[in-house]
């Protein structure tokens, strides 16, 4: 194995497609095709179930995966290491789909006018799966809202506060008004998928009313969430950056709840220019509130 011949197998399982996996890795499909099948060859095992267009891992090529991710990532802090205060090569990073809209564009921005041969990769998804995804090498680091729900305390990894979100309760505008959980007239919570720290806060939240759990819409953006909101439906947590970006937002009743930092979370004992120097870009110009750090 080389790891030229790993970067190719990941591209692969990653995209679920030889075609995809090449124009990603500006490589003809022939030799990307001819390297898995080398590889294959020489772990003596198949990799790849071929299901019409789309390329499947099978149990022996996601037990590869895993190793494959390690092994590049570990290739990548090499790389690094030798070069110290010159960010450069690879970042993957990723972040809670607000923090990638609200807070990422000026920050990345800065970044890439310091360091223009530092590559930067941005995915998005909830808290719970952005740690996951750490700790999994699939990603370097990540913005998440820290605790993360389903998460446990002694998991191997570091963080730092970033930046520190003022959260609210959205409700329809016609919705009396709300001091305590109490005087909510709502039982359904639009939010993201289970592992969303924000849900989370807004189950317990809503939870306090009568004691059970409100029921939950899962929707994939926050302009969903607030259409439904605004449509009388339900309820919605969001952050107030992302409010402040709409240009003409709906008219809700915003209730504040309680402030969340959202940290920058990498693997217990990684280091890398790279990840310093986004770190030092995400808080020349924002400090967390010490009343939400965690």
């Amino acid at each position: 194995m080389d790891l030229a011949a790993l970067e190719i197998f990941r591209a692969v399982a990653q995209e679920g497609s030889v075609t995809r996996a090449a124009e990603r890795l500006g490589r003809v499909q022939s030799n990307v095709t001819t390297r898995v099948q080398q590889l294959e060859e020489q772990l003596g095992a198949t990799l790849f179930l071929r299901e019409g267009k789309r390329m499947v891992l099978t149990p022996a090529g996601e037990s590869l995966r895993g190793y494959a991710d390690r092994l590049l990532t570990l290739a990548e802090e090499a790389r690094q290491s030798v070069h110290p205060g010159q960010p450069g090569g690879r970042l993957r990073l990723g972040a809670m789909e607000s923090t990638a809209a609200a807070r990422l564009p000026q920050p990345l921005a800065r970044l890439h006018a310091q360091w223009p041969s530092l590559v930067l990769e941005l995915s998005t998804a909830p808290s719970r799966q952005l740690v996951e995804q750490v700790l999994a090498h699939q990603i370097d680091c990540a913005l998440v809202a820290w605790p993360p729900p389903g998460i446990d305390a002694d998991a191997p990894v570091e963080h730092t506060a970033v930046f520190a979100e003022a959260l609210l309760l959205a409700l329809p505008a016609d919705h009396p008004p709300v001091h305590t959980p109490q005087d909510l007239q709502l039982d359904t919570l639009a939010a993201f998928s289970n592992g969303c720290t924000y849900r989370r806060m807004g189950e317990a939240y809503m939870q306090q009313k009568d004691g059970s759990p409100p029921h939950v819409l899962e929707l994939a953006s926050y302009h969903a969430i607030l259409a439904c909101v605004a449509a009388g439906r339900c309820a919605g947590v969001v952050p107030q950056a992302v409010i402040d970006l709409m240009r003409e937002p709906p008219a809700l009743r915003l209730v504040p709840l309680a402030p969340c930092n959202t940290v920058l979370v990498h693997r217990r004992g990684y280091q890398s220019p790279a990840l310093d120097a986004l770190l030092a870009a995400l808080t020349s110009s924002k400090t967390p509130d010490p009343a939400a750090s965690t």
